[in-house]
């Protein structure tokens, strides 16, 4: 088969790699979903693991609250989500952001380099731990 018919083959191959990749990260996402809409992880005794940092130095983590948080925003309590952890929606918009970087990071080059740079990875890291302070400082 010459070369130039072999191409459209690839490209296709490619496309159901990617597509699986997709679909098999909806996949769980929706299975993950699922488990915080129906498990309640303040209840005791639940499947959830508690946070080793808090039961260590009864300080918060940054992702201290996620959990509930998250139980919470798929309830439509936004009220309950922001007291569990406030730093929720930020953190879920920078995903949004990174997830839709790596998706079009061919079209998008220049911005996908812009966000996996040391300055993005510093910013990032100074937001995190800024939060980390105010959040046992102020008990935020």
């Amino acid at each position: 088969m010459p070369a130039n018919r072999c191409f459209p083959l690839f490209a296709l191959s490619v496309l159901k790699y990617i597509n699986l990749r997709i679909t098999f990260g909806l996949a769980v996402a929706v299975m993950v979903a699922a488990i915080y809409y129906v498990f309640d992880p303040s209840e005791i005794g639940n499947l959830f693991p508690r946070c080793m940092f808090y039961t260590f130095t009864g300080y918060k983590c940054p992702g201290c609250g996620t959990q509930r948080a998250l139980h919470a925003l798929l309830h439509g309590d936004v009220g309950g989500a922001l007291r569990f952890n406030a730093a929720l929606p930020v953190t879920m918009l920078v995903v949004g952001v990174y997830l839709l970087a790596e998706a079009k990071r061919t079209a998008w080059p220049r911005f996908h380099m812009a966000l996996n740079s040391r300055r993005a990875a510093l910013a990032v890291a100074v937001a995190i731990m800024a939060w980390w302070l105010l959040r046992n400082l102020f008990g935020l």
